[in-house]
């Protein structure tokens, strides 16, 4: 298992590459599979905003890329002052790739400030956990 710190890190690196030049908010994930490695993503917004990616989708999909297979905690973090959580879209994206364990850590600047369980944050997902 990583340690938090190190997930916060490559989060926090991977928020410094995001593309937000139309909403000026930068958001990075590092998710941690059970593969061991951690996997990382930041926003890409596109002038039609429908178009552009989460932080979290772009971890994910570099997850699987990478052959991960289940996401044992995600960290996501912005650049604003304020916590953020997953979008809805974002969670069930999460909630595929979870299981009862999975963690969901919130981070500011500084770093994690709170953790929820997938099954907290998506109460009614379209599987069971």
């Amino acid at each position: 298992m990583k340690n938090y710190h190190q997930l916060f890190t490559f989060a926090r690196n991977a928020l410094e590459n995001a593309y937000a030049p139309y909403s000026r908010f930068r958001v990075g994930a590092a998710v941690e599979a059970d593969d061991g490695r951690i996997y990382t993503g930041c926003n890409v917004e596109n002038v039609s905003y429908p178009c552009g990616t989460c932080a979290e989708a772009s971890a994910i999909a570099a997850m699987v890329c990478g052959g991960g297979k289940t996401i044992r905690r995600i960290l996501i973090t912005s650049d604003g002052s304020s916590l953020v959580t997953p979008c809805g879209a974002c969670l069930q994206r999460i909630g595929e790739f979870a299981d009862a364990d999975t963690e969901i850590l919130l981070a500011d600047r500084t770093g994690i400030q709170q953790t929820f369980k997938i099954a907290e944050l998506l109460p009614n997902a379209f599987k069971e956990f």
